[in-house]
């Protein structure tokens, strides 16, 4: 348990520093949604490219990865979508309930894998990020489409925002250098590497600043329910899914670590664009991280 604690601990400090600057509004102005998309659109996927561009992919069990964590996810999107009536949410909040079990944050994910298994647990971490953004995304705009809340105007710039996301398109072209051989070669790599490092600790400061503790007041059991599936019975069935396929142990310690992550930041955003009930997906933010912070570690001591 100290060895996975001392591993997330400083990430779960800086996302708390975040949360103590967003409280005192430092540095103030638009300096922190300004950053945000400097993360988001040239810092993370600098990151992914100079991972996946570099990577022994081949030493990463691709196939019974995506079994495990977009079977669990297509699973759990599935199960909501049957029991959409017996939870009795209104349609807003039934987007924001899924939203906030399939999304997963994707900083703390990379961090936390890097912090437990170095650059092994980078590598797998970066594919897990290629297979799980691509399907949270689409899971998550058909679940607008199918509650009724996304309007048809909102449809096209839904879809043509999925195509241009930029954690995606960094995918793509950072396996397309692995696989076509070209790598990341000489200066090129350095910058690209060097940008990337910058992701991280910034990207965890900025979850900390999004964080909305108010919001918290009369989420009510949407919150819960949320809160259960996401940090309870996701982890569960990863888990057990990562014992029948035969993970290796690095490879399922990723997989339970990104089934036990909390919700996306991001997810607010999308809830305010297409319809959700974007005040219920705050809080679902921000619960859901505060609560990992303790059953986050719990669940990754139980697989060590």
């Amino acid at each position: 348990m100290s060895g996975v604690t001392g591993a997330l601990g400083p990430l779960f400090l800086l996302i708390l520093l975040g949360a103590l600057l967003g409280w005192r509004r430092f540095p103030g102005g638009d300096f922190w949604p300004a950053m945000e998309r400097l993360i988001y659109f040239l810092l993370f996927p600098a990151m992914l490219v100079s991972t996946l561009a570099t990577a022994n992919v081949a030493q990463v069990p691709v196939i019974r990865l995506a079994v495990v964590l977009m079977g669990t996810m297509a699973l759990f999107a599935l199960g909501l979508w049957c029991a959409r009536h017996r939870l009795a949410l209104a349609p807003s909040a039934f987007t924001s309930v899924l939203q906030g079990t399939l999304r997963f944050n994707t900083y703390v994910g990379v961090a936390g894998a890097a912090a437990l298994h170095g650059q092994a647990g980078a590598t797998v971490a970066a594919v897990a990020v290629a297979l799980m953004v691509p399907l949270a995304n689409i899971l998550c705009v058909s679940g607008f489409i199918a509650a009724g809340t996304l309007g048809p105007s909102s449809l096209g710039r839904s879809l043509a925002a999925l195509l241009r996301n930029p954690l995606i398109l960094a995918c793509v072209l950072g396996i397309a250098l692995n696989v076509t051989g070209i790598g990341l070669p000489g200066w090129l790599g350095s910058a690209v590497e060097l940008t990337g490092r910058a992701a991280l600790p910034l990207g965890l400061i900025a979850v900390g600043v999004a964080l909305r503790p108010s919001a918290l007041v009369g989420s009510g059991h949407a919150f819960w329910y949320s809160a259960t599936l996401k940090l309870v019975a996701t982890p569960v069935i990863v888990l057990a899914l990562a014992w029948l396929t035969g993970l290796d142990p690095v490879s399922r310690d990723i997989a339970l670590l990104f089934a036990a992550l909390p919700t996306a930041t991001s997810a607010y955003i999308l809830a305010r664009q297409l319809g959700g009930d974007a005040e219920l997906m705050a809080a679902l933010i921000t619960g859901q991280t505060l609560l990992a912070m303790v059953t986050l570690p719990a669940w990754m001591a139980l697989a060590s």
